[in-house]
């Protein structure tokens, strides 16, 4: 460990200023902790600096470090501790997107807290994870699919590529010359990928190809209009139960949580006063989902065979 670097700054910027700037100055030292430091006459206790050692050392206490990146990682905090000082005398701890960043990180750290206490003794058993497995593998598409495409702007411009490749000329040499995609360097190919992967239109018309068909009709997209060629299906084979343990504990945990929650949600009295939507002419969210016909928003791109 060369460098001792602040967790996030502004989640640290958040944490300190939560407990800094919006608390009495006594705030974050324990009762017999004594300070490692005090900034501005307020504490920095011995327990919140190892907190944030074993933070940043992944569970290291600062005994196992050295002396210069002890004192390195001090210096961190109390920078952190001067600047949120800065941000509280300057007011910026009031205004409307920096308290509303603080009160998201203080129900981040809550609900995590609230995560570990009920989860401690509800750790997932194996029937469970095999439970889980099995669903997951119900789940999962069976096939996975080799395609080309190309996309163009409109509909009858790309009913005039498929006469093309129906008087013989090649897929491939037509998605170089004409397709707009990014995948026209390489005639139009997207490699493997699950349907999941892509948008529903452009799946849903993948799956209803056989290896070396391609679409007679344009198939169109929130991109454009696309042709699309099936190269070759291959069987899905799901991974085995001890590659994804790790990750099917924490489905299982998640979903004892979220069982929990709904509980607590059933027990909250809560009253909704949502306000109309915002005006239409409020820019919208840009799309994730990447250049044309590429995985659907929130997939990454499919690996290339």
């Amino acid at each position: 460990m060369n460098h001792l670097r602040l967790l996030p700054l502004a989640a640290a910027l958040a944490i300190l200023g939560a407990l800094g700037a919006c608390q009495p100055k006594t705030a974050g030292t324990a009762e017999g902790s004594a300070p490692v430091a005090t900034v501005n006459g307020s504490p920095i206790s011995r327990d919140f600096y190892e907190f944030y050692i074993k933070g940043i050392t992944g569970g290291k206490g600062s005994a196992e470090l050295t002396a210069q990146q002890r004192e390195l990682a001090l210096d961190n905090l109390i920078r952190a501790r001067v600047v949120s000082d800065e941000a509280a005398k300057e007011g910026l701890d009031k205004s409307s997107d920096t308290a509303a960043l603080l009160e998201l990180s203080r129900l981040n750290v809550l609900q995590q807290a609230v995560s570990d206490r009920y989860l401690k003794d509800r750790k997932a058993t194996e029937q469970e994870l095999r439970s889980e497995y099995e669903t997951q593998l119900g789940g999962m598409p069976k096939l996975e699919y080799h395609a080309r495409h190309i996309l163009v702007a409109t509909e009858p411009f790309a009913q005039k590529l498929i006469a093309r490749l129906e008087k013989g000329e090649k897929f491939e040499d037509i998605a170089k010359q004409e397709s707009m995609d990014s995948s026209k360097t390489a005639g139009g190919d997207l490699g493997w990928f699950t349907p999941d992967r892509m948008v529903p239109e452009f799946s849903g018309a993948v799956s209803a190809l056989k290896p070396g068909e391609y679409t007679h009709n344009p198939v169109q997209t929130q991109y454009g209009w696309h042709v699309i060629q099936l190269v070759e299906t291959r069987e899905l084979k799901p991974p085995p139960f001890e590659q994804v343990r790790q990750r099917l504990e924490q489905m299982v945990e998640n979903k004892k949580f979220r069982s929990y929650t709904d509980e607590l949600m059933r027990g909250a009295k809560i009253e909704k006063r949502l306000e109309k939507p915002a005006a239409a002419g409020a820019p919208a969210a840009p799309s994730a989902g990447g250049s044309p016909g590429t995985p659907a928003a929130g997939s990454s791109p499919p690996p290339k065979n």
